[in-house]
């Protein structure tokens, strides 16, 4: 699936709508409920546009580096009933910046043929350490090559490993996640989605 990748930019030169995906759980829920949101922004408002959610029982154990397998058929589902669709959606996860060069964001991206973006609050493989000025940024090195960048959000706060997910270069996509951020060390997007996630799970857990 790893070949399927686009590392070029396919998508308006200013997208007008920002996606934003993420995934609530409990790693240890005997259900094995996965919680999917998938929201729609207004990119200059940071207005939510639209969202959708979606809560099925995972059919893909938790495993370390697979987690698309597990969390990606709840974010299509959450996809298919989203009213308005974005031009770009950033996920809360790895893109190429994964060991196989395949984590979730570009798992998404693949799946649904949209522009994706791996925006990841920690690291799983590579190094790199952006100065402390927010749009700082230092290449993410992997075995010699670089598989994304350290972004630097918000003064004193830690950074953020951004990836190509798909249909996305890394200049752009690095760009559209400091430009989302207002600030802020995460994206509106991201915020956004990672709220619905787990609104999801609260109702579940809350559900007769």
């Amino acid at each position: 699936m790893a070949a399927h990748v686009v590392t070029t930019d396919a998508l308006p030169p200013r997208p007008l709508r920002l996606g934003g995906a993420d995934v609530s759980n409990t790693r240890f829920d005997p259900t094995k409920r996965v919680h999917a949101a998938v929201v729609t922004i207004d990119a200059a408002t940071d207005e939510v546009l639209a969202a959708a959610t979606e809560t099925r029982i995972a059919d893909f154990p938790y495993v370390p580096g697979y987690l698309g397998f597990r969390e990606v058929p709840a974010l299509v589902a959450a996809w298919s009933r989203l009213t308005l669709k974005p031009d770009v959606v950033l996920m809360d996860g790895q893109g190429m910046a994964h060991p196989r060069g395949f984590g979730v964001a570009c798992h998404l991206g693949v799946v649904l043929g949209v522009p994706t973006i791996g925006v990841a609050k920690s690291l799983l493989v590579g190094t790199g350490e952006p100065g402390p000025e927010p749009g700082d940024t230092a290449p993410l090195l992997w075995k010699g090559q670089c598989i994304g960048t350290a972004l630097r959000t918000r003064r004193g706060a830690r950074p953020l490993y951004v990836s190509v997910g798909h249909r996305v270069s890394l200049p752009t996509a690095v760009a559209l996640v400091l430009a989302a951020t207002r600030g802020r060390r995460l994206a509106a997007p991201i915020r956004a989605a990672h709220d619905a996630a787990n609104d999801a799970r609260r109702a579940a857990a809350s559900a007769p």
